[in-house]
């Protein structure tokens, strides 16, 4: 897979499709089916994906992209301009939101066709209807099925990568998520951690490149050691790696629980916000999803969810134990 700016997208007269999903990795992976269906319905297109620069790497393991197109904004914000250059897309996919400024954007590169969901604001738009309710995969996977491209939620595993774990058969604690809203408490991730690492397991704790202190903190409580901090940020072929060697992965709802799922590695999910049936783990005995009922919170909020505070350590401890892994 190639990358870097618009110059460097697109050679000779190969056709270009372009797909809009600038967001996070859980959003990536989420979008793997979806991408994977354009994959079989234009095989002789160059896909580019507009989507953050860091995802590189793991867009190019889902073996349905050819280049990445660095694009992100703030706060899951569509990007105000993309980088592209030489003839218009032939087809532009809107994988980012319901529009109407991920239309406009689009549309300003006079694709020669756009699939999207319809929106009041952008008649020019004749997609299907977007539903609130409706799970992430299923969301994408129905807006192509629409235009005549079959897709299936729950193509979404990736394939072993060839880098080695950093801790084969460890479990993964990943107390950090891409909003305080979706953060369970550290003190209540160190009690997990402890009582795994009380028993045989070897436990490891994960973060993102500006989650240095919470990390550290769950591993301080738990009594861990310093070689059992993979913080700061692991660059994906290792996380994906650690994930894909794990015995099990808990935490939130955030980019390392999709990436569980991709590798059929048992998980434990909490969820608070948002329900599992809008963004979970598909409905196998080696996913368990945590979540106290209730009404739908803020996924980007500034502190966590009154839900998400409803689940206890044992409630954890618990699901660890019905986890399956499947035979190999």
């Amino acid at each position: 897979m190639t990358g870097g700016t618009g110059g460097t997208v697109g050679t000779g007269g190969t056709p270009r499709l372009l797909v809009l999903r600038a967001l996070g990795l859980g959003d990536l992976l989420a979008g793997v089916p979806a991408l994977r269906a354009l994959r079989r319905a234009f095989p002789r297109h160059e896909i580019v994906l507009a989507a953050p620069e860091d995802l590189a790497e793991a867009a190019e393991a889902t073996g349905a992209v050819d280049t990445l197109l660095p694009a992100s904004a703030p706060g899951r914000a569509v990007p105000h301009t993309l980088d592209w250059s030489g003839p218009p897309p032939d087809i532009a996919v809107d994988l980012h939101g319901n529009g109407p400024p991920s239309h406009r954007l689009l549309l300003g590169l006079s694709p020669r066709r756009l699939l999207a969901f319809a929106h009041p604001e952008t008649p020019e738009v004749e997609g299907p209807v977007w539903r609130e309710e409706e799970h992430e995969r299923a969301r994408w996977c129905r807006l192509l099925t629409a235009y005549g491209i079959p897709a299936d939620p729950y193509d979404l595993l990736l394939d072993r990568p060839p880098t080695p774990s950093p801790a084969p058969g460890a479990i993964v604690v990943h107390p950090g998520a891409g909003a305080p809203s979706r953060c369970w408490p550290v003190e209540r991730y160190a009690a997990v951690a402890a009582e795994l690492r009380s028993g045989e397991h070897r436990v490891v704790v994960t973060g993102g490149a500006d989650e240095h202190e919470p990390t550290a903190h769950v591993a301080k409580l738990a009594g861990l050691s310093d070689e059992d901090v993979l913080g700061d940020g692991l660059p994906f072929p290792q996380l994906s790696a650690l994930v894909a060697e794990a015995t099990a992965v808990v935490s939130g709802d955030t980019g390392i629980a999709h990436l569980a799922v991709a590798h059929a590695t048992p998980s434990v999910t909490l969820f608070g916000p948002v329900p599992p049936r809008l963004w979970g783990p598909p409905p196998l005995p080696r996913h368990q999803a945590l979540w106290h009922p209730g009404p739908k919170g803020d996924p980007h909020g500034h502190h966590p969810d009154p839900r998400l505070l409803l689940i206890q350590p044992d409630e954890v401890l618990d699901a660890i134990a019905r986890t399956d892994r499947p035979h190999e």
